[in-house]
């Protein structure tokens, strides 16, 4: 399993998110609050941003655990960013190791991530991705269920999907072929996306600067909501929007 975040609104420095509050993501590295599934999230981490004027993300990844980087204090601290996604993992039983597997993954302005598992990797799963062109296969950053649950989402936004529709489509599809946890975390850098398929999830509005949405609070601010299981919840500057996925998924 793995703890991922998402912040949309005014610029700020990320440290403000992921590093000075007191369960902040580095420290749910080593001691998640409500993570359901493992113990620790040391297999890799990762953060993208967008920079003022640019559409096209930038992205820091490192194949070992967050609080063991000298550099990732010093980069959260001094960049500003609108829009952020951040994630630790902690790595399933078959997939690859290394800083390819770290979320966020990223192509063109999208940045996603995954927390979950998907049962029977990769077995299960051979259907789905024998419906991907042999190009897209081949852009795989690294053979792990995430990767492949990105491929497909990709492949919907390639093809005309919102943020919204693509998450909703993979999660239909993998849900088709076998169980797992799905909460998928998805953005352009001026909304966003998220499910909630079998684990955790909540957001929180920042007066005066904007949204987040996190596998768990950081703190323990009142203002705090948890999506049901089951859900799409989507943000932008005009808000969030939580509608339930239809039941057949």
């Amino acid at each position: 399993m793995c703890r991922h975040i998402a912040y949309l609104g005014e610029p700020l420095a990320p440290q403000e998110l992921l590093v000075h509050p007191p369960y902040a993501l580095y420290r749910q590295s080593w001691a998640p609050r409500t993570q359901q599934y493992g113990t620790v999230n040391v297999d890799g981490f990762g953060l993208g941003w967008y920079a003022d004027g640019d559409e096209l993300p930038a992205r820091y990844r490192r194949a070992g655990p967050i609080w063991a980087d000298a550099t990732f204090a010093d980069l959260a601290r001094v960049i500003r960013t609108g829009a952020l996604l951040a994630a630790v993992r902690s790595a399933t039983e078959g997939c690859a190791a290394g800083e390819g597997a770290a979320a966020p993954f990223a192509a063109g302005r999208w940045l996603f991530s995954h927390n979950g598992a998907v049962a029977g990797w990769p077995g299960k799963l051979d259907a789905l991705a024998a419906l991907l062109p042999p190009a897209e296969l081949l852009e795989l950053e690294a053979r792990s269920d995430s990767a492949l649950l990105w491929a497909l989402t990709l492949h919907r936004l390639r093809r005309g999907a919102d943020l919204g529709e693509a998450l909703a489509g993979t999660v239909a599809d993998v849900a088709a072929h076998t169980t797992g946890r799905l909460n998928l975390l998805l953005t352009d850098g001026t909304s966003l996306a998220a499910t909630t398929w079998g684990d955790d999830l909540h957001h929180r509005g920042l007066p005066g600067l904007g949204t987040v949405v996190a596998s768990e609070p950081y703190d323990d601010d009142p203002g705090w909501t948890s999506v049901p299981d089951g859900s799409l919840l989507l943000a932008d500057a005009g808000g969030v929007r939580v509608r339930q996925l239809p039941s057949h998924y």
